[in-house]
């Protein structure tokens, strides 16, 4: 199926960050201009997700979300996209297959929290993943050691790359990955929506 996408020519190196984006946050931020510096990559595209099968409630309708990733992140090399919506698919490795169809030659990088490393054996296909695209791996607060010891993680050792060397990492033949070590944001979508709920209570139910 052919999508719109950012524009984008062969070789380019693109980071895709996938998520609910609910809603997106600083802490979505910092990882993203992070990854952008250490990685060496010209763009990121966030990947507003239609909703994630591992998580049990829906989250808030795609256009609010983007509306709010939008406002929040406003470095010109990031896209806000609704390219699974447009795909059809919410599976990542679906996404990937899409993306790679529909944009031939483009170095893509699929980026995740080392929380997202813990769960990775969980996800539909996560060993095609790692054949399709490198991986960088973004150290969060309270998952870096459990990450580097995950079962994903032991399975796909051979495939790590030296920290120093991440900026060669777009241009790495999968299954590659690193795991970056950045200065901590502790704020998560879900601190977020609990801390609105939270005022909402105090301040009375609205409409």
């Amino acid at each position: 199926m052919k999508v719109k996408t950012p524009l984008v020519w062969p070789g380019m190196r693109i980071g895709l960050l996938g998520g609910s984006f609910d809603p997106a946050h600083d802490g979505h931020v910092h990882i993203t201009e992070f990854a952008l510096r250490r990685l060496g990559l010209d763009r990121v595209w966030w990947l507003i997700s239609p909703g994630n099968p591992l998580k049990a409630h829906g989250p808030a309708p795609m256009a609010e979300r983007i509306a709010a990733a939008r406002r929040v992140m406003l470095d010109p090399r990031v896209d806000i996209t609704d390219i699974e919506a447009q795909l059809g698919t919410q599976m990542t490795a679906d996404t990937v297959a899409g993306l790679q169809r529909n944009c031939p030659g483009v170095r893509f990088v699929w980026l995740m929290g080392s929380d997202n490393l813990v769960q990775f054996d969980q996800w539909d296909r996560w060993q095609e993943i790692a054949a399709r695209v490198p991986i960088g791996v973004l150290a969060r607060p309270g998952s870096r050691l459990a990450a580097r010891h995950s079962r994903a993680a032991q399975i796909m050792r051979g495939g790590r790359l030296p920290e120093a060397y991440a900026r060669l990492l777009p241009m790495m033949e999968p299954p590659a990955w690193v795991l970056l070590n950045l200065p901590m944001s502790p704020l998560s979508s879900t601190m977020i929506r609990r801390g609105h709920a939270g005022r909402a209570g105090k301040e009375g139910t609205r409409n």
